[in-house]
């Protein structure tokens, strides 16, 4: 059930603990909105932790917080907090078996305009940048001001899900928080700085990932297409998609990495055709231009799916 965010507000300030999860193979947004609302919770008094499926990846190491993630633990006790909190995405969706382990209402706080907001109580704003854009806006509601702590997280969020205030989701809302947020603590130049470092194993993998690219579709679509063998051997994929979406001609660019023998991940980014019904049509989800899908299929198999179903969106 959808609800307002003066609702969401009313929620999280009834709850005296909370536990907040977000999706698989979390990116920027998921861990600092998660972090972000941790953090601003126990400053009003709370109980709250973070618990991730996957591993954070190491850049953002750097945000307050991370060293307190726990892992999901499927052999003890449910964690039966008074609220559990669904960040950007939907409950039903990627949050690798978090979900199974907590016992409590959900709701769900969301910016992904696919979320059609029918588990729990969710509040899904599309206009908004990132979902940490909408906890900031949260603890405007709240009369909350953040510490360095949290400003740091949310920053963080609200700049990677924009690429740094460059796409087309930054709005002058984004921009005027994003400067509330500097004037709490949040440094820019050193978030950027820690985003962008890579450890050379990184850089070698970006190589070796490089050689697959292709264009298709008479160079509409460029892709990386990684299969088994080769995504194991990748010390790390996070950020490959936005190495080729600036090739110049190409309107959607395709990275699908096997991660499995029948399950492959396929994340797509656009110039404006809208990759999420792509997404949809195999159970994922995202926005206009950044979508994201599991496509349960062997690597060759699961290539020609998605590069047919491309085909045929772009042909109508």
């Amino acid at each position: 059930m959808k609800i307002t965010l003066q609702d969401a507000a009313k929620r999280l300030k009834a709850a005296k603990s909370v536990v907040i999860t977000a999706h698989e193979n979390p990116d920027g947004d998921a861990v600092g909105s998660s972090l972000g609302l941790m953090h601003l919770l126990r400053s009003m008094g709370k109980t709250a932790e973070v618990v991730l499926a996957d591993d954070v990846p190491k850049i953002f190491a750097m945000l307050p917080g991370t060293d307190e993630i726990k892992k999901p633990r499927e052999d003890a006790a449910k964690l039966t907090p008074d609220l559990f909190v669904v960040l950007d995405t939907s409950p039903d969706d990627r949050l690798g078996g978090v979900d199974k382990t907590v016992d409590a209402p959900v709701l769900n706080i969301d910016h992904h305009k696919t979320n059609d907001g029918g588990i729990g109580e969710a509040y899904v704003e599309p206009k908004r940048a990132a979902t940490a854009e909408i906890i900031f806006e949260l603890s405007e509601l709240m009369q909350l001001k953040p510490d360095e702590k949290a400003a740091i997280c949310l920053y963080t969020g609200m700049a990677t899900d924009s690429g740094f205030f460059r796409y087309a989701n930054t709005t002058p809302y984004t921009m005027r928080a994003a400067g509330e947020l500097i004037a709490c603590g949040a440094k820019p130049h050193i978030i950027s700085e820690a985003i962008e470092q890579k450890p050379y194993d990184d850089v070698v993998s970006m190589a070796k990932a490089m050689q697959t690219m292709e264009l298709s579709h008479g160079g509409r679509v460029i892709g990386l297409y990684l299969d088994y063998e080769l995504t194991r051997s990748l010390s790390n994929t996070e950020g490959l998609i936005d190495q080729i979406r600036v090739v110049e001609g190409t309107e959607v660019a395709v990275l699908l990495k096997c991660k499995e023998e029948n399950l492959c991940r396929v994340s797509m980014r656009s110039r404006g055709f809208d990759v999420a019904k792509i997404a949809v049509a195999f159970g994922g989800g995202g926005h206009t231009r950044a979508a994201g899908c599991t496509v349960r299929e062997p690597f060759a198999k699961a290539k020609e799916t998605i590069l047919r179903a491309l085909g045929d969106a772009l042909s109508q």
